[in-house]
């Protein structure tokens, strides 16, 4: 396969890759230059019943202009994910790691809001974390959010990890 077929296929996966759906749901604005603080739900595609609640801040064109730093965004965000229907388990990472479930651009070039869901085996719980990633260097501000499924009726359907 040649280096242009290999990019051609990538391109083909990540478009057909199915990433979480989110639905902003509210916008607060903060000042009265429009910064706002937008609140999404977003829908793990591997996970049907769970709703996680994104928050993250959204500057706004005045504000970019006036102080000159026109890339530069805050990484502040916070999730809160809670059971919103019947629980139902697809083919999912159970790696440390866990897998991107979510990822939007904080900024023109370089930040992005990601999600990461990592599943706790030993406590039988689904945590999802919120995070930004930048290019140049990381974050180290992320927050966290966990679904427990003890006692949930709880469908895996490729059979629960053993």
């Amino acid at each position: 396969m040649s280096i242009r077929q290999a990019a051609a296929a990538a391109a083909i996966f990540a478009a057909t890759a199915a990433p979480a759906s989110s639905e902003v749901v509210g916008k607060v604005g903060v000042d009265w230059v429009g910064n706002d603080i937008v609140v999404e739900a977003v829908m793990d595609p591997d996970v049907k019943g769970v709703t996680c609640h994104v928050t993250y801040f959204d500057r706004s064109l005045i504000d970019r202009l006036s102080k000159g730093n026109w890339f530069e965004d805050p990484s502040n965000n916070s999730i809160a994910c809670r059971q919103t229907g019947p629980i139902e388990i697809g083919d999912i990472d159970l790696s440390q790691e866990g897998e991107e479930v979510f990822r939007e651009g904080l900024s023109i070039i370089w930040k992005s809001l990601v999600v990461n869901r990592i599943y706790d085996k030993e406590n039988d719980t689904l945590i999802y974390l919120a995070h930004s990633r930048q290019v140049v260097e990381g974050s180290a501000k992320m927050a966290i959010s966990t679904v427990p499924l003890f006692n949930q009726n709880v469908v895996w359907t490729s059979g629960k990890p053993q």
